[in-house]
Parts: structure tokens; sequence; C-alpha cells
């Protein structure tokens, strides 16, 4: 467990366990149906369930690492960062890359730092790994928070749809 004190307030910032997976399948529903403009009623029964395999299994192999915030014991936020392999590259002798996703914060507590502090810890993780090609994908609202990390847009990848 990581605790860290953020200007006039003290938040707990939990490295999650396999012990935490209902929370973090929990918290992966609410930032799709926000991402995504989904109502409460739209079926998210396969996502739940193959999230469910998904951290089971990448918590459990170090593939994915997942902090929960809480604040007296409330939970307000989230993050996570997943690690994998492509071929080397010149730019990327080693072929690790992190993705980070599944950012949140409750409404109540945005613009106190609390997703900065999440995503310097998960940079961070990824950059004890050896990894230094880090990326995201980016909502209107998240995006300003990204860039003032430090993140750009890239330009010279082609997604097939």
């Amino acid at each position: 467990m990581y605790l860290h004190c953020l200007p006039d307030s003290i938040f707990e910032y939990k490295k999650a366990s396999i012990k935490d997976i209902d929370e973090l399948v929990r918290t992966r529903i609410m930032v799709l149906r926000a991402a995504n403009k989904l109502s409460d009623d739209v079926e998210m029964t396969k996502v739940e369930q193959e999230s469910f395999a998904y951290y089971k299994r990448a918590l459990g192999t170090g593939e994915h690492i997942a902090y929960l915030v809480y604040d007296n014991g409330t939970f307000i936020g989230a993050g996570g960062v997943s690690f994998y392999q492509v071929m080397p590259t010149y730019h990327n002798p080693s072929g690790k890359k992190a993705y980070i996703m599944n950012m949140y914060t409750d409404p109540e507590y945005r613009r106190q730092g609390i997703a900065f502090h999440t995503l310097d810890l998960l940079v961070k993780d990824a950059k004890e790994r050896g990894i230094l090609q880090i990326a995201l994908e980016a909502t209107d609202m998240g995006r300003p928070l990204y860039e003032k990390y430090g993140f750009v847009k890239a330009e010279d990848e082609l997604i097939l749809v």
C-alpha cells in the first residue's frame, strides 16, 4: 500500500492486488460508460466478464498495474497501466511498451491533483521496468492533464477500423 499526502488533503493510493478485482471491474465499467456516453441500462455483462478475466491474469503475471485512490476509505479514483512487448526497433531497442488506461477521478474530487499523481505513479512504474514508450488514449476532458504531464499527440500510427 502506498500512502501519499497531497496539498491540504490526504488520499490513499493503493496498488491494486488480486483482492481488488471487483473494485477494478466496477471502475472499468464506470470509465467505459463515461468515455462512451453510455447510460446505465446498456448491457455490459460480457465486458465485465472479460475485464474480470483480464485482471485475474494480468495482475497475476505483472502485465498490469493499477492504483485505487481513497479518501478516508471512500473510493475516489483509479488508473492502470498495461505492459506489452513488440519487436525491437531503432527507437525502442527493448521492444517494451506501456499503455495507460482506466484513469478516473470522482467528479467531486477533480482538479485536486489526484489524476496527475496517479498518472505519475503509473509512469514511474513503467520507467522502473525500463519502459520509455508510454501511450494512452485521451478524452477531451483528460487531454489537458496528459499534455501538462508531457504527453504529445502522435501522428505516425494508422488504425484499421
